[in-house]
């Protein structure tokens, strides 16, 4: 009677697929390989420190670091090279052009090394298992560089946040204007559910250094006591729209020993100090009374009948009843 008072009286709400954090960070890396880019040549950047060699001409041959401005300076050459944007062969062949053009060698055999990487820092932020900034050697999918973090952690969003400025786009191309100007950073934001469940996902953003990964943390909510399945539910960002009805319906209503007339919602305020707040849930499915609505790291609890009703004013032992539960996160099929 309960789960049907739940079912006539709660919001409609779309079909929910629940999902551990590990079964959503085993999809990442499934998606991840799935979806990998086929490699391509790196192209140099801002800070990259390459080695130019010139057969028989050790005069010319040395390391050089690519400056801010994409140049490097060679001996005897008259002008900068302009590496940014360039292969290491495209880089050879340009070098060679102006030894010749300037009447330093005349038949140039020039090899370009890359001896260290600095021009793509990806930096991925918030609630991933380990935040790093990743030096790639080519663009990167966003689920490669979700995986390459280990996948997310139970306090992660359902969305995502890519921010992008102008140093990405700094080492795109050779032919990019050089300006004082500046481009202001965009941040879009990404679903992730949409990001794995899509077929072809348009999110599945290609990444370039200088690019920022942010997954917020949203926090969870807690049902336990007499409900069918207890567990840690993961708030969406819209995190103001999490209930106890919606809650209840995550954790497939209450069981048939349950008393909803005495549950109680644990909340720690500002101070930290323990809240206890009654809620009736027969009157909310009952449409008389207000659904109250959840915020981060609230325990839901529903006491059963079966004499341990009390313990729903003892906060220490229901916030032990959240040890071990499975955290769970939600998305529309």
């Amino acid at each position: 009677m309960l789960l049907t008072g739940l079912a006539a009286a709660a919001p409609a709400l779309p079909q929910q697929r629940l999902e551990t954090t590990e079964e959503t960070n085993s999809r990442i890396l499934e998606r991840a390989k799935e979806t990998a880019p086929s490699g391509g040549e790196y192209r140099l950047g801002t800070g990259d420190l390459v080695n130019v060699d010139v057969f028989d001409v050790p005069q010319l041959s040395r390391d050089a670091r690519i400056s801010e401005s994409g140049y490097i300076a060679l001996p005897l050459l008259p002008v900068r090279v302009l590496a940014r944007g360039l292969t290491t062969t495209q880089l050879e062949e340009k070098i060679s052009e102006l030894l010749q053009a300037n009447g330093l060698v005349t038949h140039p055999q020039v090899t370009v090394t890359l001896k260290e990487q600095h021009s793509m820092p990806i930096t991925v932020i918030g609630a991933v298992k380990a935040p790093q900034v990743i030096q790639t050697i080519r663009p990167m999918s966003l689920l490669e560089v979700l995986s390459a973090c280990g996948g997310i952690t139970d306090e992660a969003g359902s969305t995502l946040m890519v921010t992008r400025g102008s140093a990405a786009d700094a080492n795109q191309s050779v032919a990019a204007p050089q300006s004082d100007d500046l481009p202001m950073p965009q941040t879009f934001t990404i679903s992730l559910w949409d990001l794995l469940n899509n077929a072809a996902p348009k999110d599945n953003v290609m990444l370039n250094g200088g690019d920022v990964v942010t997954i917020p943390r949203a926090g969870i909510v807690y049902v336990v006591g007499a409900v069918t399945h207890p567990g840690g539910f993961v708030l969406s960002n819209d995190a103001d729209r999490m209930t106890t009805l919606k809650a209840l319906a995550l954790a497939q209503g209450t069981l048939s020993t349950a008393k909803p007339n005495e549950a109680v919602i644990l909340r720690k305020d500002a101070s930290g100090k323990d809240q206890e707040i009654p809620v009736d849930l027969r009157k909310i499915m009952q449409h008389k009374g207000d659904d109250a609505k959840l915020e981060a790291n609230d325990i839901l609890f529903v006491p059963d009948s079966a004499g341990k009703h009390a313990m729903h004013r003892a906060a220490d032992l229901i916030m032990s009843m959240t040890s071990g539960i499975a955290i769970v996160r939600a998305g529309a099929m």
